[in-house]
């Protein structure tokens, strides 16, 4: 993961999501700023702003920080405060993470997960060789577990993964792609290439 900078509500966003939302609380006797009874669903006006949350973020899932095309349909609006636990941010832009689909799932409604707009780049180091992620030694004990939970909950150190950014890696150690198209695709490993003094 990499430091996310938040960007600006689209400014359609009030009419096409909160607005709607809002409505649909009234009409359904949902009060906000409890947690969700049981069973209870939300209409999901948020997909009405994918394109736009895609687009805002370069196309960049916030927690794999690897690019996806959109027409894979595997981007998700990624809701960080759970919409469960605080359904008054379900309609909100500045609760929204671009996710791939799998990091969506795998988030779920888990909440040590670390917020991508507020860690600090090199907070996640990488091992080239082996394409392992793992918690910046420098950072103090408290820091590096929540770095480390949040590895273990998005699988971010699985076998797929490690393969992903050694391939990345590759294709610019080939000259198959330049040090831009590393930085738009594969941020992560292009900023830990960057730190390491590798380009």
């Amino acid at each position: 993961m990499i430091r996310v900078q938040e960007k600006p509500e689209p400014k359609d966003f009030h009419a096409k999501v909160r607005v709607k939302g809002q409505q649909y609380f009234l009409s359904k006797g949902i009060d906000p700023q409890h947690p969700l009874p049981e069973g209870v669903k939300l209409n999901p006006y948020w997909r009405d702003c994918l394109d736009d949350l895609y687009y805002a973020y370069d196309g960049v899932c916030a927690y794999l920080a690897i690019y996806f095309e959109r027409a894979a349909g595997a981007a998700t609006v990624d809701h960080f405060i759970a919409k469960s636990s605080n359904p008054a941010l379900a309609y909100e832009w500045s609760n929204y993470r671009l996710a791939c689909s799998m990091m969506n799932t795998r988030k779920n409604d888990y909440d040590d997960v670390l917020d991508p707009f507020l860690i600090e780049d090199g907070w996640f180091h990488l091992d080239f060789l082996s394409g392992s992620v793992f918690p910046n030694p420098n950072l103090s004990d408290d820091e590096k577990k929540l770095v480390s939970d949040t590895i273990s909950r998005l699988h971010l150190d699985n076998e797929e993964n490690r393969g992903i950014r050694i391939r990345h890696f590759q294709y610019y150690l080939d000259q198959s792609i330049d040090q831009d198209h590393l930085r738009k695709t594969s941020p992560f490993v292009w900023l830990e290439a960057q730190r390491q003094e590798l380009l």
